[in-house]
């Protein structure tokens, strides 16, 4: 489907709830799986835990995750300890030319039997589920935090827990550390010292627990642009939020101090205010928050300011490579864009070009981090439903805005 997007007011008072946290979700929904026991409320409404929530129920041998990465780690992990399940993982185009080979090594090296079903070191993937002795294992330390999160969620069930490794500099810790929180939470015991991480072999009491996932600070980045790109004094109310929260992203309050948005968290939920404050060239190192580099670029050249963004290394192996995906369209819009492997840098501009038809590349990240644009000037969405991979409201939540989206 493509819309087209313009804004029909530039200041806002207005309240919007968001779905749960699909990383949180997607983490619950395994340990669900693990130990029934637990119940799980706000769960996300998005494709990607549709998907992980239709995967683990599974009980037939092919398992399609079409394009969620998350589902595909996290799966991965789960099957190779499911003793005496036999399962053919696969996914969508995209996701077999997405690698995984670091992660199924790692439990091939905990003794679990995965083979390649086409291409080494990449989906899809056969999975013989068997109990897995081995508690030791080392990955580079830059890789997906979801390889490592993989690791961690079944490590309580191995027979000895586990003892990770990693070699380097660690990629993404609050996402490492959003999964051991989630441990913790349900009784199982966990270690976190220099490099190593351990997860106790945990026999946890199976009365009956209630977890609330918090809503997602990922699509909250997308109010914080809008915001961002509003006039002095406009506001708008996201729920359910809390200060301190397991999300790594969360971390976009602080950044977005530096664009002008003011946050205050009140009732669980974030009030978003726009200062007076005339934003300046930033410099951001997102190592730690990856996914809301999209967000703070689109969010940089409607404020016609420039940009210089690093710690983007991942982003190359997403939906899409988002670094190449950002330069080619914001050079629609007249933007002065340069990338690397792992860094972006947008010059200052002061022309954006109008009724520019933005590609989505089956990216969701990618239609939301542009859409607040049209606070500036009117934009085409090209495969707009690409947004119900993690926030299926968005397109609906934006008219309430005051913004005019129209099928075409």
């Amino acid at each position: 489907m493509k819309v087209s997007v313009q804004a029909t007011k530039q200041f806002f008072q207005n309240e919007v709830n968001i779905t749960g946290s699909k990383s949180e979700t997607n983490r619950l929904l395994l340990l669900q799986a693990l130990y029934p026991h637990i119940q799980i409320e706000n769960i996300s409404n998005s494709d990607d835990a549709a998907v992980m929530q239709k995967g683990l129920a599974s009980t037939e041998e092919l398992v399609d995750i079409h394009h969620a990465g998350t589902a595909m780690r996290f799966l991965t992990a789960y099957f190779a300890v499911q003793e005496g399940k036999e399962t053919l993982l696969t996914g969508s185009a995209r996701m077999q030319e997405r690698p995984v080979k670091v992660l199924v090594e790692a439990l091939k090296n905990l003794g679990a039997d995965i083979s390649y079903d086409k291409n080494e070191g990449y989906p899809p993937l056969r999975i013989s589920g068997k109990k897995l002795t081995n508690d030791k294992v080392t990955l580079p330390a830059d890789v997906s935090s979801q390889y490592i999160s993989a690791l961690l969620l079944i490590a309580s069930k191995l027979e000895n827990g586990l003892e990770l490794t990693l070699e380097g500099k660690i990629t993404s810790i609050p996402y490492i550390q959003m999964t051991l929180a989630l441990l913790n939470e349900i009784g199982i015991g966990t270690k976190f010292e220099n490099n190593t991480i351990k997860v106790f072999s945990t026999k946890i009491s199976e009365e009956p627990k209630t977890l609330v996932v918090e809503s997602d600070w990922s699509s909250a980045s997308y109010y914080y642009s809008i915001i961002a790109l509003s006039e002095v004094g406009s506001q708008i109310k996201i729920s359910s939020y809390k200060e301190n929260s397991l999300q790594g992203d969360s971390h976009l309050a602080i950044l977005y101090q530096k664009m002008g948005v003011d946050t205050i968290f009140e009732n669980n939920t974030a009030i978003l205010t726009k200062n007076s404050h005339e934003p300046t060239n930033i410099s951001f190192d997102l190592t730690k928050t990856p996914d809301i580099a999209q967000t703070i670029a689109v969010t940089c050249f409607g404020l016609g300011i420039g940009c210089s963004l690093s710690g983007l290394h991942t982003l190359k192996i997403k939906e899409t490579d988002r670094l190449e995906a950002l330069k080619v369209e914001l050079t629609k819009f007249g933007a002065d864009i340069r990338v690397t492997d792992k860094e972006l840098f947008l010059e200052p501009s002061s022309i954006i070009r109008e009724n520019i038809a933005i590609d989505t590349y089956n990216d969701h990240r990618m239609a939301m981090a542009f859409a607040p644009l049209a606070l500036k000037v009117p934009i085409l969405v090209n495969d707009a439903m690409v947004v119900s991979k993690s926030y299926p409201d968005f397109w609906e939540d934006l008219k309430k805005l005051a913004f005019e989206v129209k099928e075409l």
